[in-house]
């Protein structure tokens, strides 16, 4: 069956940007594009209204609270979106019969299994964040079992706000910077999650829903991620490591985050770039 319509929320966060990009390669479908001004996902009626009037084959869930430290002080307003927003998303899904592909994080985990999460482990966040996240993980396949839910994890790209754009401008305005070291994890750059996204609706591959984890293949910690920031951009400016300790945020971070990927490599045939080959990819783009 040809896929003739797809909706996309958060298209103006970083997922929701490479989708843009990626959606002009593909002519013969029909892609509506909406953020917060164009649609509310926390507005049951009006999703109700959009889904009433496309006929969507999937709809794409790139929207979500993702302040980790302020949603300490606002668990509603996360909750919201991160979870009461799904459960309307997953249930306009089924009544028209519609696939939902919702995105997740690694911050359901506790961040102490030093072996790496398979999709199957106990779940266990340590913060608000990743606290909602889990709740509209669960709404997600409860209110839609045909729905798919993908965790990633330390996702940066092109637009926004991320890791890479905050070392990039500190390592041209100052001599020296210090970063944590001690919280491992697999950076994932968004443009190759949107392809792999792109990838299990277009493939012709059975839609096999569950949970599914998706991050660059590379395990390294935020200090070792700089570093290598520093010398794909040329900067000068030394690198420090430093204890999570001595760098204290609202929000308490799991310090060994490593999302297994082979259910999805396996299931969809999806081959996942080094972490490190995409990080290049993308410091190009500001060159």
């Amino acid at each position: 069956m040809p896929v003739k319509n797809i909706l996309v929320t958060g298209a103006n966060g970083q997922l929701g940007n490479e989708c843009q990009t990626l959606a002009k390669k593909f002519t013969d479908t029909n892609f509506i594009f909406t953020d917060v001004a164009e649609l509310s996902i926390t507005d049951q009626s009006a999703i109700e209204s959009i889904f009433s009037k496309n006929n969507f084959d999937y709809c794409i869930n790139a929207a979500a609270y993702t302040a980790v430290d302020a949603a300490e002080n606002d668990f509603e307003a996360a909750n919201t979106i991160n979870a009461t927003a799904v459960g309307y998303l997953a249930a306009a899904c089924k009544k028209y019969h519609c696939r939902l592909i919702h995105i997740s994080t690694d911050y359901v985990f506790d961040g102490e299994n030093h072996k790496g999460y398979n999709v199957e482990d106990q779940t266990s966040p340590v913060n608000v964040y990743g606290a909602t996240k889990l709740n509209g993980e669960k709404l997600a396949l409860e209110w839609n079992p045909n729905s798919i839910v993908i965790r990633t994890s330390w996702v940066y790209s092109f637009h926004g706000k991320n890791f890479v754009k905050t070392m990039m401008k500190l390592m041209q305005e100052k001599s020296e910077i210090s970063v944590v070291a001690d919280q491992i994890g697999k950076p994932t750059y968004a443009a190759d999650l949107a392809d792999a996204i792109f990838k299990i609706i277009f493939s012709g591959k059975t839609f096999e829903p569950g949970i599914y984890h998706y991050a660059n293949q590379g395990i390294i910690s935020w200090h070792e991620f700089a570093l290598a920031i520093k010398e794909i951009g040329g900067y000068s400016c030394v690198v420090n490591p430093i204890p999570s300790s001595a760098y204290p945020v609202p929000a308490k971070r799991p310090h060994y985050s490593i999302l297994l990927t082979d259910k999805i490599e396996h299931t969809f045939g999806i081959q996942i770039p080094n972490w490190k080959d995409s990080l290049q990819k993308c410091m190009m783009l500001f060159q």
